[in-house]
C-alpha cells in the first residue's frame, strides 16, 4: 500500500471536524512503503527543509552558488556523490549584475541551463508559496531550491522571532518540500553571543532547528581566515564537521578534510538479492511477494514478512541501490514494481 507520508489538515467550511485520533497499529505501519527521502548529496543533502546559518560576509552565498551548480552539473561536491537536478537559486540579497560577475568569475561562462536564478520573490504568506509551486509544475526536474536569505521571505510583525512563528515559517517550506519531494536550503545568520552547542547560534528561537529537517554552521575563526568550518546535522544523515579553504582567485570553497568516518549501515543480504532481480538490461521486476521469494530462492520466509522488510526499507532500495520501489496492495495479494533507476552521475 502506497501512501502519502505527508498529512495536509484542510480548512474548507464544507471539511467535517473528528475529535478522534488518527492510529495505526504497528503490522499497519510496517505495511506501507512510504515516499523514501532522496538523497540529492550523498550522505549530505536529502529531500526536506535545511537551515545554512553562519555570521555576515563568511562566504555563504558563495557556498551557496558553488552547490547550487554542482547540483545542477552533477560534480561531486566536497567528497560526496550528487544526483544531477535542476535547481532554483532565490539570491534575494543580490541584483542579476552582481551574479553574473560571481557565477562567471566562479565558473567561467559555459553556463548550465539546469540553473534557474531569481532575485526578487514575494513573502512566504503572501505569494511565494504560488510562486514555487508555480516554477516547479513548469520545471519538475528540479530537486533543490535556495532561498537567500529567510529574512528576505518572511513577514515583519511583533511575533517575527516568536518560536510559533520561527516553528511555522520553516513548516511551512516543509509542506512545499514534502509535496514535491524536493530540499529547500534556507540560508540565515547567526547571532554574535557563542554557545556550548554551534547550531543554538543560529538566529533566532529554537523553532527554527527544531522544525527544520537539518542544518549547517558555517564559521571561521576571524572574517579574515580562508579556513573554515562546515558543521551538519539532519534527521536522514550523520553528524558531520568539515573542514574547507575558500579560494580567492575562483571564489569557490576547496575541501581539505572531513573530521569524522561516515558510518555505513553494514550490508543486508536479502536487499543484495532483492537488488539483483533489476539491472542495466532488466529494468523492471513485477510480480507478488510470492513469485519473488521463488525468485530468490527463499522458502523459509513468509511473503508478508518480506514485503514488511521491503517496506522499512524503501529508502535504501532506493538511495543505496537505485531501485524505485513500489508496493500496490491488492485483495489478491501484493503487487510489487522494482525498477532500475538511471546511475548517478558524480
Amino acid at each position: 500500500m502506497q501512501k502519502d507520508n505527508v498529512f495536509y489538515p484542510t480548512n474548507s467550511p464544507s471539511s467535517s471536524f473528528s475529535s478522534s485520533l488518527e492510529t495505526v497499529s504497528l503490522p499497519e505501519l510496517y505495511d506501507t512503503s512510504y515516499t523514501p527521502a532522496t538523497a540529492l548529496i550523498d550522505n549530505f543533502l536529502y529531500s526536506g527543509v535545511y537551515i545554512l546559518a553562519g555570521p555576515p560576509k563568511t562566504g555563504k552565498s558563495f557556498l551557496m552558488a558553488q552547490l547550487a551548480y554542482h547540483v545542477a552539473a552533477g560534480m561531486e561536491f566536497f567528497n560526496h556523490k550528487v544526483t544531477p537536478a535542476s535547481v532554483l537559486y532565490l539570491s534575494l540579497e543580490d541584483n542579476l549584475v552582481r551574479l553574473q560577475k560571481r557565477f562567471s568569475r566562479m565558473f567561467g561562462v559555459e553556463g548550465n541551463a539546469n540553473l534557474y536564478l531569481a532575485t526578487k520573490a514575494e513573502n512566504l504568506n503572501q505569494g511565494l508559496e504560488e510562486q514555487l509551486t508555480d516554477f516547479l509544475q513548469s520545471k519538475p526536474a528540479t530537486k533543490l531550491i535556495i532561498i537567500d536569505t529567510l529574512q528576505k521571505i518572511r513577514e515583519f510583525s511583533s511575533a517575527a522571532y516568536s518560536y510559533a512563528s520561527d516553528y511555522h515559517i520553516i513548516n511551512l517550506l516543509k509542506e512545499i518540500a514534502s509535496r514535491h519531494n524536493i530540499c529547500i536550503i534556507v540560508v540565515h545568520h547567526t547571532r554574535k553571543m557563542e554557545a556550548e552547542d554551534k547550531f543554538d547560534m543560529i538566529s533566532g528561537t529554537t523553532g527554527l532547528l527544531g522544525a527544520a529537517d537539518g542544518a549547517m554552521i558555517l564559521q571561521k575563526k576571524s572574517r579574515t581566515d580562508k579556513r573554515a568550518q562546515l558543521n551538519i546535522v539532519g534527521r536522514e544523515l550523520p553528524d558531520q564537521e568539515i573542514i574547507i579553504d575558500f579560494s580567492p582567485e575562483s571564489c569557490t570553497w576547496q575541501f581539505i578534510r572531513s573530521n569524522q568516518q561516515l558510518w555505513e549501515e553494514p550490508k543486508d543480504m536479502l536487499l543484495e538479492q532483492v537488488a539483483a532481480l533489476v539491472n542495466s538490461e532488466n529494468k523492471i521486476w513485477r510480480g507478488s511477494a510470492t513469485q519473488m521469494l521463488q525468485d530468490l530462492n527463499i522458502y523459509d520466509m513468509k511473503p508478508h514478512i518480506l514485503t514488511r522488510k521491503l517496506n522499512v526499507n524503501v529508502d535504501r532500495l532506493n538511495n543505496e541501490y537505485g531501485i524505485y520501489y513500489y508496493n500496490h496492495h491488492a485483495r489478491i495479494g501484493s503487487d510489487i514494481t522494482l525498477q532500475k533507476l538511471e546511475a548517478k552521475t558524480a
